[in-house]
């Protein structure tokens, strides 16, 4: 004899696609990380992540918000950050990538969010977690790092996929 289970509350179904997207990029956010890394562009005075170059992707999808934060927390935990910068790091990621979606109907304004939020935190994470000196320099050297990853390399990434928007970003 079977006996079947039957459920009174209907299952509550999760979207799949805003979650695998949010998983890829937190992935290809860690891989790029550990890319930079590997040719020491993220540990001279100019930091240029490849990593910093996806905050502009809210601009086409609220699931790169997760995405970002969990490959920023993931990339700073794996390479060793101390915690400050992993805390406030991630928080900074997170921030940037909030605003660059509330912002996202001005694609120019799409890699602002995230180089104004990471150039009036980080220089201080650098002092405090690092004892990175003078904080002056700091803002300079990080504020000029986050042009060149979000501003160029996001910018011609937002222009690279804006011609598949409708495929990548449903």
């Amino acid at each position: 004899m079977k006996t079947q289970i039957t459920n009174s509350v209907p299952a509550r179904t999760v979207p799949t696609l805003p979650l695998v997207q949010a998983a890829m990029i937190a992935a290809l956010y860690v891989v790029l990380t550990f890319i930079a890394n590997a040719l020491g562009l993220a540990s001279q005075a100019i930091q240029v992540r490849f990593s910093e170059a996806l905050t502009i992707l809210p601009y086409f999808t609220p699931a790169a918000i997760p995405g970002l934060f969990i490959g920023c927390l993931l990339s700073n935990i794996l390479t060793g950050c101390a915690l400050p910068d992993i805390i406030f790091g991630s928080l900074t990621t997170l921030a940037g990538a909030i605003f660059t979606y509330k912002l996202r109907k001005y694609k120019w304004l799409a890699p602002v969010p995230p180089i104004v939020a990471n150039a009036i935190v980080i220089p201080f994470v650098l002092l405090y977690a690092y004892g990175v000196r003078p904080l002056w320099f700091s803002f300079v050297t990080v504020t000029i790092g986050e042009i060149l990853s979000c501003g160029v390399l996001g910018m011609l990434l937002l222009f690279a996929l804006n011609k598949y928007r409708s495929k990548l970003f449903t």
